[in-house]
C-alpha cells in the first residue's frame, strides 16, 4: 500500500451491521414514502397486497444466444 494511503486502525469499528439483515434485501425509501410506512412489516404488507393483484406472469427461460446472432449485432 503506497504510503499517502496511511489508515489509523486504531479508530476503527466493527461494523454494526453486518449479518444483521440474513435473506432479507434492503431498500432506501424516499423521505415521503418512509413517513408513511414506518415499519418494515408495513411496507411488506402492502407490497405483498399489490403483488396479489397483479396478474401472474410465466418467466420466460433465457437462452445463450448463438454466434451467429452475436455476428449479426457485430
Amino acid at each position: 500500500m503506497r504510503r499517502e494511503y496511511h489508515f489509523d486502525y486504531q479508530k476503527a469499528r466493527p461494523n454494526r451491521f453486518v449479518g444483521r439483515t440474513g435473506d432479507r434485501v434492503v431498500v432506501v425509501l424516499d423521505p415521503d414514502i418512509s413517513a408513511v410506512f414506518t415499519t418494515p412489516e408495513a411496507v411488506n404488507t402492502v407490497l405483498r397486497a399489490l403483488i396479489n393483484t397483479m396478474p401472474e406472469v410465466k418467466h420466460k427461460t433465457v437462452r445463450k444466444s448463438s454466434s451467429r446472432a452475436k455476428q449479426e449485432l457485430a
